[in-house]
């Protein structure tokens, strides 16, 4: 019996605001002093008042814009009751009934909502008998989104986390670091072996695109395992033990009626289409190019290969070298070429890469292409442009790397490699086709990397 896992994201994505977002207190993810951006709000304290962060909800709403999501007319804040130490007020203000942005579409998946809410303290165990509490996370924006249950696989829930980070990264709304946990993954597996949706269990808290791929195999595994001996599959939330690579149980799985919402008295109700700043063709006007919008134009303006234009949305520096070389390239064809070297060649030195001119590297790509220069040349000027820069023709005239097209030249270099490799010679013309190649690379060799191989290769068949 063949069992079909279905899947639904929780993503949290801490939002890149100065303060946190019911007070006036640092919102800074890189504090390593504990317990020193808080204040009696986001303490929890008897008599405070919270105030809404203006910048937050403008950047919910800029992500629900970019994925085609309803911005709600009506909203409001509310009460989300449960008590654990990380909650310093006993409840947490979240958003139920009514929440920012409903609907929407990422990569293919739909998204059932996105909503603001606080985020919790972070919490230490440092042994046995008992845990520290560090109240500084507390408090900050915390952006919420909840997909559709349309997702059947570990490599779907990484794709769609991915595109995710950089979308919030493009806007810049948040840094989304999911090693420092200012983005976090939470999946709801279930298996089934009809269209109706099984036990639904939740694993929560997965730091790492790494983790959560392992954490939904190893779900998927263990539930279809268990279903295939007749067990049941409790309704559950489970964590993730990065160590041993498993799930384990953490407690049974709560529905919205066990928190209790109800909504936060000591906040307003927001009309958003009342408050200027929340107006849709102003949030738009300050939206950047999104990855969706960079792939279609990337494809249209450079016709550059699809892994490519990739690598760009994703490394967005190398991305702008791409674009700034190609401005003085007058060819089309081309780019692709600029291409290959920018992501084969300069991508594997680092930061380095940033070194080199844009103009210096369309200057190389057009000595390759008038025959000027050959690969194994351009590869070597490209080192000495990052690590001392310079002009492409002046390196390779000084380096001699400058291909030999003078037939002149190259036919002293061709008898040479004739006389010294008759075996070579009588196996081509016995038969053997590759042969020639071996013959050509002794040119080029002879030549020291400077001849037009496809000059050489006419001259030897000529020879011969």
């Amino acid at each position: 019996m063949e069992y079909k896992p279905t899947i639904g994201l929780e993503i949290h994505a801490e939002l890149k605001t100065k303060t946190k977002m019911f007070c006036s207190c640092k919102n800074d993810t890189d504090e390593k002093r504990p317990n020193v951006n808080i204040c009696p709000i986001c303490m929890g304290h008897p008599g405070t008042l919270p105030v809404i962060n203006k910048e937050a909800v403008k950047h919910v709403l800029k992500v629900g814009l970019s994925v085609g999501g309803k911005i709600a007319d009506f909203t409001e804040f509310d009460r989300k009751n449960y008590f654990y130490p990380d909650i310093p007020k006993g409840y947490q203000i979240s958003q139920y009934k009514n929440p920012l942005i409903s609907g929407g579409e990422l990569w293919g998946v739909k998204i059932t909502r996105i909503h603001l809410e606080e985020d919790t303290a972070r919490s230490t165990h440092e042994g046995k008998d008992y845990s520290l509490v560090d109240f500084n996370r507390a408090g900050m924006p915390l952006m919420e989104l909840v997909t559709e249950p349309v997702i059947h696989s570990s490599a779907e829930v990484v794709k769609f986390g991915g595109e995710l980070q950089l979308l919030l990264q493009y806007l810049g709304v948040a840094e989304a670091n999911m090693e420092k946990g200012e983005m976090r993954l939470e999946v709801n597996i279930s298996m089934s072996e009809t269209d109706k949706l099984g036990t639904k269990v939740e694993v929560k808290n997965l730091n790492s695109f790494h983790s959560a791929e392992r954490a939904v195999e190893y779900e998927i595994k263990r539930q279809t395992e268990a279903l295939e001996k007749g067990e049941k599959i409790a309704q559950e939330t489970r964590g993730w033990d990065d160590k041993k690579q498993v799930t384990f149980s953490q407690r049974s799985k709560e529905d919205s009626h066990d928190y209790r919402y109800f909504p936060d008295p000591d906040l307003p109700k927001l009309k958003l289409s009342e408050i200027k700043d929340f107006n849709e063709e102003i949030l738009r006007r300050e939206i950047n190019e999104i990855p969706s919008g960079k792939r279609e134009r990337f494809k249209k303006d450079y016709d550059i290969k699809e892994n490519d234009i990739d690598f760009y949305v994703s490394n967005v520096k190398l991305g702008a070298l791409f674009e700034k070389a190609a401005s003085f390239i007058s060819e089309k064809k081309d780019f692709q070429l600029l291409s290959n070297y920018i992501v084969s060649d300069l991508a594997s030195l680092g930061e380095a890469a940033f070194n080199i001119n844009p103009e210096s590297m369309a200057s190389l790509i057009k000595m390759i292409t008038s025959g000027e220069l050959s690969s194994r040349g351009a590869k070597n000027v490209i080192q000495i442009l990052v690590n001392e820069g310079g002009d492409p023709r002046g390196i390779a005239q000084k380096e001699g790397l400058i291909q030999k097209n003078d037939g002149a030249e190259l036919n002293l270099i061709v008898e040479k490699i004739i006389a010294e490799n008759q075996k070579a010679v009588e196996e081509y013309k016995s038969g053997k086709l590759s042969a020639i190649q071996f013959l050509v690379g002794q040119g080029m060799k002879e030549a020291k990397g400077a001849a037009n191989p496809s000059i050489l290769k006419e001259l030897i068949l000529g020879a011969i």
